[in-house]
């Protein structure tokens, strides 16, 4: 799983990482970057230092295998030399040898998720001997949904991964870490949304709740 920022992944696939995790596959995921080297003014060494606290003990909690850090600059990726992007998320594929590749929107409102999309594109190029198989892109409430209005940009979901019961329930806990990042409803970033948006997902596909993704690509 590939995360711009700490909790996009539990926001845009917390339940699909539990379900993975349940069904015995080791998960790993890759915050690829920290704000406070790219907005010092913004956000304090303490703040990312609290937030990635945050950040691994959701993914305790959710039992993932092993959780990396990158130091890539939030919030200016769209201004930074995609080739060293794609040569980390390369090096971690090389690394975690994973068949499966999780990754954000390249639609969405901040542009630091569709540096993540073209580089993780890069750096998963279907060469001879190429690992990853399935890329499936997720969407991260407060980001897709207000991402821009054009037909080539936006979400349009054709997979969808079942996540009902302890999956969702998985997703919600994890969720509860980032107090740092959590708000009051309608805030987008309440469990009170997640919720919504799960249950919206899974009415989709006639369950009680799922999540959703655009597949990038799958080889079988």
């Amino acid at each position: 799983m590939l995360a711009p920022h700490a909790d996009d992944e539990v926001l845009g696939c917390g339940g699909t990482i539990a379900k993975h995790i349940r069904q015995g596959d080791d998960v790993y995921v890759a915050v690829m970057t920290n704000a406070s080297v790219g907005a010092p003014e913004l956000f304090t060494p303490d703040f990312i230092a609290n937030l990635r606290e945050e950040c691994k003990g959701a993914h305790r909690q959710m039992g993932v295998k092993e959780t990396y850090f990158e130091e890539f600059p939030a919030p200016q990726l769209d201004q930074y030399p995609q080739y060293k992007i794609a040569s980390a998320i390369n090096q971690l594929i090389v690394k975690v040898q994973p068949s499966y590749l999780y990754i954000p929107h390249k639609g969405d409102l901040h542009l630091d998720h569709g540096a993540i999309y073209n580089a993780a594109l890069v750096a998963a190029r279907p060469f001879p001997g190429q690992v990853v198989k399935h890329i499936f892109a997720y969407e991260t409430l407060s980001e897709t949904e207000w991402g821009h209005p054009t037909p080539e940009m936006a979400f349009v979901p054709n997979k969808f991964v079942d996540v009902s019961g302890t999956d969702m329930a998985a997703k919600l806990v994890a969720m509860s870490f980032f107090a740092s990042q959590l708000r009051e409803f309608p805030n987008p970033r309440s469990l009170q949304a997640i919720k919504a948006l799960a249950t919206f997902r899974g009415a989709t596909i006639g369950v009680a709740s799922a999540e959703a993704f655009m597949v990038i690509r799958t080889i079988d």
